[in-house]
């Protein structure tokens, strides 16, 4: 066999049996791509094949997403890249995070009486920040892609002119959905039948109005979406039903060139977001916490390994919660809170005989929903570079309402703002004044795109998830899995995972732990809570002998694994 394909969909099934036995990753020596779909997977596999390399990969296996996974894949949404450049040696990240008009202001989402409106917040074009979507995706390709623009983008056109067979979990998504999706005359329009009804699993959904916008992206570029008919439509919409997005603020639009997040970890290299992402910061100091404890002895989620786990995530998701905001508004102490001297300070108060309780460590917040409109790309090509790619709309569906004319759906990324200090967004994260609206400001994020590189410094292998708050925590057990503990990767990113942000004063887990272990772990004083899985974790790593292997999370059993050459 000349590929490699690891389509993880055992569901049911218990990873820590299933380890080594059934999930071996073959190796390849070309590329590779993992994503949350299949059909969006082979369009980036095929750029692979037309001589493309691991940027224009992502970017079609992106504008794929936004065709095939509507309720998470975007044009009208934002996110993050971290790319690895081998060529060059050198690892960049972009910033295509969505902004806040330049007419909101603090007190968006409060009412009369002064209290959050979640309706405001979440499900009105109030809640609509600039998307950054296509900005981002065409600002990477063009920087460091090698084939053209209309190569890139012509499967998704494809994909939306001709259609395809709605996949079970998709007909299952949209029939959850119309609740919220039916409100809206335009989405009813694009995502069901005549009267309203769903569509079945296999039959074929063609977005023609999508299929056009992507046309005018890549004959026009940047002025295809924030410029012309495609902005002139938004402009209507916003001004009609309330919002405020204009063509200044979808003009004005840019998605900036970064510094990514570095971390040492055990003689590896971390390169990760920067903030507005939270992820990459969060993630080298848990990094920078843990190093000095031997998990790999404790043993894989045995219960003092996931009790030291929780104790530095809730050390570390305070400081997340209070001293992250947008960089270009306020002040954010990256070098402190990434620095070893700071990890050191924090290790010492984690106790292995007993758990800390929230309430000593300050902040409060409900329990989080389980984000599932989040989704995370990873791309290896021949020549060694890496891209993590993780791209949301906030909410499945955003807001649930569409652009007239576009076949755009809207996000809902103004709700990641602190809408009040002291109230919790969605996913229960309280934050801080660094985080509130303000005009041109972006909103705090979680998403954590993440390549690590070896101890040579050569790429290794990349990883990212989508999951709200835990997004953060999935690629660091996919990362201690793959480092600490020594499994492949399909069994690093399999195994059962765990999650804690401080408030609540709840430890959660998915399937998988043994029951001792549980008895073990409220003996120590955590109060367990049973969780969905969690992520979706798709991931890719380079061979020593230069080969690819990919991993799609059966977590959600729609994505794929695809090589370069099958």
């Amino acid at each position: 066999m000349n590929g490699a394909l690891l389509c993880l969909a055992l569901i049911g099934a218990n990873p820590l049996q299933e380890q080594g036995q059934r999930f071996r990753p073959v190796e390849s020596a070309a590329g590779m791509v993992s994503s949350q779909e299949r059909l969006a997977s082979e369009a980036g596999a095929s750029i692979l094949r037309q001589g493309g390399n691991a940027i224009d990969a992502a970017v079609a296996t992106a504008y794929a997403l936004a065709v095939t996974l509507p309720q998470a894949g975007n044009l009208g949404g934002g996110g993050f890249l971290v790319f690895w450049n081998q060529p060059e040696r050198r690892g960049y990240a972009l910033n295509f995070r969505e902004i806040a008009s330049r007419r909101a202001h603090k007190d968006l989402f409060l009412d009369a009486d002064g209290n959050v409106d979640r309706r405001l917040a979440t499900r009105s074009l109030l809640s609509t920040g600039v998307p950054g979507t296509v900005a981002g995706l065409l600002k990477a390709q063009s920087r460091f892609g090698v084939l053209t623009r209309q190569q890139v983008i012509a499967p998704a056109i494809a994909l939306a002119d001709q259609g395809f067979p709605v996949y079970p979990v998709l007909a299952k998504s949209l029939r959850r959905a119309q609740p919220l999706l039916m409100k809206d005359p335009t989405a009813r329009r694009l995502y069901y039948k005549a009267g309203g009804v769903p569509y079945a699993a296999g039959e074929i959904l063609r977005q023609p109005e999508l299929a056009s916008t992507l046309r005018r992206i890549a004959r026009e570029g940047r002025d295809g979406f924030y410029a012309g008919p495609v902005a002139r439509q938004l402009e209507n919409l916003m001004r009609e039903q309330g919002g405020l997005i204009d063509r200044t603020d979808l003009a004005s639009y840019t998605a900036p060139w970064v510094e990514p997040v570095r971390g040492r970890f055990r003689g590896l290299t971390v390169l990760s977001m920067p903030p507005p992402s939270s992820g990459g910061v969060t993630l080298v100091q848990l990094l920078n916490v843990l190093e000095s404890f031997d998990l790999q002895a404790m043993g894989l989620n045995s219960a003092a390994a996931v009790h030291t786990l929780v104790e530095a995530m809730n050390l570390a998701y305070r400081d997340r919660n209070s001293e992250l905001g947008d960089p270009d508004q306020v002040e954010v102490p990256v070098s402190r809170l990434t620095s070893k001297p700071y990890a050191a300070s924090l290790r010492r108060l984690i106790r292995s005989d007993r758990h800390t309780p929230s309430a000593e460590l300050g902040g409060m917040s409900p329990l989080p929903a389980n984000s599932t409109n989040t989704t995370h790309l990873s791309v290896a090509d021949r020549q060694g570079s890496l891209v993590a790619l993780t791209t949301t709309l906030n909410f499945a569906y955003g807001n649930g309402i569409a652009v007239p004319g576009t076949g755009v759906l809207l996000n809902n990324e103004m709700d990641d703002f602190t809408a009040k200090p002291g109230v919790p967004n969605a996913y229960g994260l309280v934050q801080g004044e660094k985080n509130a609206i303000a005009p041109g400001r972006r909103p705090l994020s979680s998403m954590t795109p993440t390549v690590v590189l070896n101890a040579r410094g050569e790429p290794w292998f990349a990883t990212g998830s989508p999951g709200g708050s835990r997004i953060i925590t999935t690629v660091l057990q996919v990362l201690l899995n793959r480092v600490v503990h020594g499994l492949n990767l399909a069994s690093a990113v399999i195994s059962p995972r765990m999650h804690s942000q401080l408030w609540p004063d709840r430890l959660q887990l998915e399937q998988g732990f043994s029951p001792d272990t549980i008895q073990l772990l409220e003996q120590l004083g955590h109060a367990i809570r049973r969780s969905r899985a969690m992520g979706s974790a798709n991931s890719v790593e380079i061979t020593p002998d230069g080969g690819s292997l990919g991993v799609a999370d059966p977590r959600r059993p729609e994505g794929a694994a695809v090589p370069e050459r099958p």
